[in-house]
């Protein structure tokens, strides 16, 4: 009797767990959706937009596969049709030249996550080793976005009439967004630092 009540609690608990995790994908998901809109004007032609710091974010904070389901769950959002890209909607904004940056943000927030590790409470005392591979996940986060990005143009250029070289196309689609990544990436570093205990509370209580 007591064995099935033990049974009984613990399935209640991951019952709840699993609950809060799918929550905070879609609430992660609506965060990249509405920061689709929030632009900044930086350089000429290219404004600071906070969708991929959010989507890096995602993973640091919920973990590889949720952050990855949050990226996921926007981009089919957007697929359906729903005005959550910056351009143009549905079909046609994976097949646009920043369609690469859209394929990029499931990856990212999968490989952000899979370096940080799942959050857990003890977080709240970070030492140097886990400092470093908080950085290095964010950084990871930003990078494997705009190489998407820049592999896909590679890619859109090949099919062009007239092809420009690969390298210079490649470098086009990642340099110009350096400076801006480069803010959103110190940003990320306290926002990350502050917010991976409080969401280990709720994802992995058990931490």
């Amino acid at each position: 009797m007591v064995h099935d009540l033990n049974l009984s609690a613990k399935t209640r608990v991951r019952g709840g767990a699993a609950s809060r995790q799918g929550v905070f994908v879609a609430l992660f998901a609506a965060l990249i959706c509405v920061s689709s809109f929030w632009m900044v004007p930086f350089i000429p032609g290219i404004p600071i937009v906070l969708k991929n710091l959010v989507v890096v974010l995602a993973g640091v904070l919920l973990g590889r596969w949720r952050g990855a389901a949050a990226a996921a769950l926007y981009l089919l959002a957007g697929l359906l049709g729903l005005p959550v890209f910056a351009n143009a909607g549905g079909f046609a904004a994976f097949l646009s030249p920043s369609g690469g940056y859209l394929y990029g943000y499931v990856v990212a927030a999968l490989v952000a996550g899979l370096i940080a590790g799942t959050p857990s409470i003890r977080d709240k005392k970070p030492s140097f080793c886990y400092g470093l591979r908080i950085v290095t996940a964010l950084l990871a986060g930003f990078l494997v976005i705009n190489v998407c990005g820049g592999l896909w143009l590679v890619i859109l250029n090949g099919k062009s009439a007239a092809p420009q070289p690969a390298v210079g196309v490649f470098l086009g689609g990642i340099v110009p967004f350096i400076p801006a990544d480069g803010i959103k990436f110190a940003l990320a570093i306290p926002i990350t630092f502050a917010l991976r205990p409080l969401a280990a509370r709720y994802i992995n209580p058990g931490s």
